[in-house]
């Protein structure tokens, strides 16, 4: 007798958690579609505010005002995000607590274009990206034209100097000479006002280690003024004109 007691007792436990986890589901569902819980992956929010991207998802779940949660198109969201040219990709899911969440990532600009005709940054994935009225980037500057979605090998130094403690601090600027084979760089130091005759992209990271250690030379021995242009293009030297 006790036996069946006890099934009774946990059949009725199951169809009461049962009928709690569905009505709690239900009224999850019929909750009101305009709570967004906004997350930038990429730490702050420099180029888009959250305010911007709750009214882009308000704006958008309008459509789905009356209807429950499982009927929203999360891909649709996503896609009305990543057409803002400050973000880069964003990810919209159902939280626990019944609203949507979005993790967005913001595009990060490593060079600025500010040519006679126009000013703009160019991103990590050689994206065109218009400036920030929020933000202004602490990327080199480079005067030259850019044609097409970017030179890729003028992105590829971008993004080692992005990634390069040293090269962020000391390098501000950058020429694009386009040669007949492969393009060739200049670069314009924040100290000492040189001029670094880069070359191509071969061998850079040879070029930026003997870099790197001229300037701990020069630097600790204060002559740094004394040098106005700093060629790396020779094999195992670097030759200065003063």
């Amino acid at each position: 007798m006790n036996k069946y007691k006890t099934v009774i007792k946990f059949t009725l436990l199951t169809v009461v958690i049962i009928f709690l986890y569905g009505f709690a589901a239900h009224r999850n569902a019929l909750k009101s579609n305009t709570a967004v819980d906004v997350v930038f992956e990429n730490g702050e929010n420099l180029f888009v505010s959250y305010e911007t991207v709750n009214k882009l998802l308000i704006q958008n779940l309008e459509a789905y005002k009356n209807q429950s949660k499982e009927n929203i198109n999360l891909n649709n969201l996503e896609g009305d995000l990543k057409r803002n040219e400050m973000i880069e990709n964003a990810e919209i899911f159902l939280t626990l607590s019944g609203g949507l969440g979005a993790i967005i990532t913001q595009r990060t600009p490593v060079l600025r274009v500010a040519n006679e005709s126009e000013t703009y940054y160019y991103d990590k994935l050689g994206m065109k990206m218009p400036l920030s009225d929020n933000y202004s980037a602490r990327v080199p500057i480079t005067t030259d034209t850019i044609s097409g979605s970017g030179n890729a090998d003028i992105i590829t130094l971008s993004n080692t100097i992005r990634n390069d403690n040293f090269l962020q601090k000391q390098i501000i600027g950058i020429k694009l000479i386009e040669g007949e084979h492969r393009d060739q760089f200049e670069l314009k130091t924040r100290v000492g006002d040189q001029k670094i005759i880069f070359g191509d992209l071969s061998r850079a990271e040879e070029k930026i280690a003997k870099l790197k250690v001229f300037y701990q030379k020069i630097m600790l021995d204060s002559t740094i003024t004394n040098y106005k242009t700093i060629n790396l293009k020779f094999y195992n030297q670097i030759v200065c004109e003063k």
